[in-house]
């Protein structure tokens, strides 16, 4: 048995990679190999026996080359059309030598595996639902061309689903329940096994500590704990951090009589010392201190009056756990945060990602979870909202749960393409 994993993105490498640890644990593992499509596959580079089938290359847009015709004629000039063929020759010749894929994110690495000849398995990452309706109906667009996006009755549109409904498909893995359901109705063997997301935090879900009827009472004697996620992706991260400043500064006014702490979660691809230098510009000096995160002794401390601020790139899943709001520009980790149960507070930054057109969409995405402000600097006015409203938390806790999913989704994945895999020799 031989599997080749197709992703196309930093994050969809990261969810490919999780499903391909569980599939290593099953004593009949089959033969592995991956193919990043976009980027140099760094996630599965950290596994042991997985084979990167085929060129690899890191493009001038990170990956965001269909956000901006800009971005995509930077790609052509560095190599995308010698690359997207050069990955169809390894594609083919990995199905005609009875291989099966699986193919992780959005359109591209799924039509790469139909293309290919052979069996396949989609994880669809990409796409939702929740861009389009909840569990009561189509969500209200004011623009008449946004209302045009539910034309087909689906957020994935009829070319998409006639790849997933190809009798080489051997499974379709959605990434919620909603997403399924409406899958399920088109005769598409859709499944709901959970986001593989959600596994790599560690450990089970967690609640913020204000989800309770006193919350505000007992929040002014605790320290308040506020998540900094700038995206992963150079040089954008870096303006993103400039505006999360500004945010910073409205946090601390706004609640100047309670300490607060903030754990900004930094990418290892990012250079601290250009965070730094932004942070002495607002008067943070470095601070000596216990490790404040047991998961990364090694992160820098800072401190501003009755505040605190921790840099890490070591230990993403705990500063998610340990928040309890989060301002973010950021977009596979901003989900993560919110499938926790907690709120995330957006501002749009100048992309090429985390545009205004892309935080409206994830706050359809995310629904109550995600709010939404025009300006960084008025990004407490929610936190002060929330913190009055514990029923609202609680709403919020709820969707995010329902949104994300339970942990252990790259398990169940695992053991379904194990089932498939042997079915089909």
């Amino acid at each position: 048995m031989k599997l080749l994993c197709l992703s196309n993105g930093h994050g969809e490498d990261r969810i490919a990679a999780s499903i391909l640890r569980e599939l290593q644990r099953h004593p009949d593992c089959p033969q592995l190999a991956a193919l990043p499509l976009v980027g140099e596959g760094l996630a599965y580079t950290q596994l042991p026996d997985v084979t990167l089938l085929g060129p690899v290359r890191k493009m001038p847009s990170g990956g965001f080359v269909y956000m901006d015709g800009r971005q995509f004629w930077r790609d052509v000039r560095g190599g995308l059309i010698q690359l997207t063929l050069a990955q169809l020759g390894a594609v083919k010749r990995w199905a005609k030598g009875g291989g099966k894929i699986l193919a992780v994110g959005d359109i591209l690495p799924l039509l790469m595996a139909w293309w290919s000849g052979g069996n396949y398995s989609f994880v669809g990452t990409a796409k939702s639902e929740y861009y389009l309706r909840d569990e009561a109906g189509w969500l209200y667009r004011r623009k008449k061309a946004d209302r045009l996006e539910r034309w087909s009755g689906s957020v994935y549109l009829p070319w998409e689903r006639m790849l997933m409904h190809s009798r080489r498909c051997q499974a379709v893995f959605a990434r919620d329940t909603l997403t399924a359901e409406v899958l399920q109705k088109f005769r598409i063997p859709a499944l709901d096994l959970g986001n593989p997301m959600m596994d790599e935090l560690g450990l089970e879900l967690s609640s913020t500590g204000y989800y309770n009827p006193d919350a505000n009472r007992r929040g002014s004697r605790r320290v308040m704990t506020v998540l900094l996620l700038p995206g992963s992706r150079s040089p954008e991260a870096y303006a993103n951090w400039e505006q999360i400043g500004l945010a910073m500064v409205s946090v601390r006014e706004a609640f100047a009589d309670r300490p607060i702490l903030f754990l900004a979660a930094i990418s290892p691809g990012l250079d601290l010392e250009t965070l730094t230098d932004d942070l002495a510009r607002y008067g943070w000096r470095r601070h000596a201190h216990r490790p404040i995160l047991t998961s990364d002794p090694k992160a820098e401390c800072f401190s501003l009056l009755n505040s605190r601020l921790v840099l890490s790139q070591d230990g993403f899943g705990e500063c998610l756990r340990r928040a309890d709001f989060a301002l973010a520009m950021a977009g596979t980790a901003t989900e993560q945060f919110v499938g926790l149960g907690k709120p995330a507070i957006a501002f749009p930054g100048g992309g090429p990602q985390y545009t205004a057109a892309f935080a409206e969409a994830q706050s359809r995405l995310l629904g109550c979870s995600l709010i939404l402000v025009d300006r960084p600097e008025k990004a407490a006015e929610p936190i002060q909202t929330l913190l009055r409203d514990p029923d609202r938390l609680q709403s919020i806790a709820e969707n995010g749960r329902r949104r994300l999913g339970k942990p252990g989704a790259s398990r169940r994945i695992a053991d379904s393409l194990m089932k498939r895999l042997v079915a089909s020799g």
